[in-house]
């Protein structure tokens, strides 16, 4: 499955703050020096998705803030917004 991230680096705290139009908007704690913010949207996004780091992809938009990530996850995008919600 596809999602269309909006991240936001040098935040305080990694952390999913809604929708976005079509995108999920993601704060991140990394700056954007050095791929160190999609590292930290990678982990992110795996740990909360109970994925392995190698089941999350950045497949476009590496040195933008809209991001294409490919999940290797079988689940609706309603249902990912509902986890990446959570506390």
């Amino acid at each position: 499955m596809r999602l269309r991230v909006r991240v936001v680096p040098n935040a305080r705290k990694t952390e999913c703050v809604g929708l976005l139009g079509d995108s999920v908007k993601i704060k991140v704690c990394a700056p954007p020096l050095d791929g160190k913010a999609n590292e930290e949207l990678v982990l992110f996004l795996s740990r909360k998705l109970n994925l392995p780091k190698k089941s999350v992809e950045v497949v476009s938009g590496e040195r933008s803030r809209d991001k294409l990530v490919e999940l290797k996850i079988d689940i609706k995008s309603e249902e990912i917004l509902e986890i990446l919600s959570a506390p």
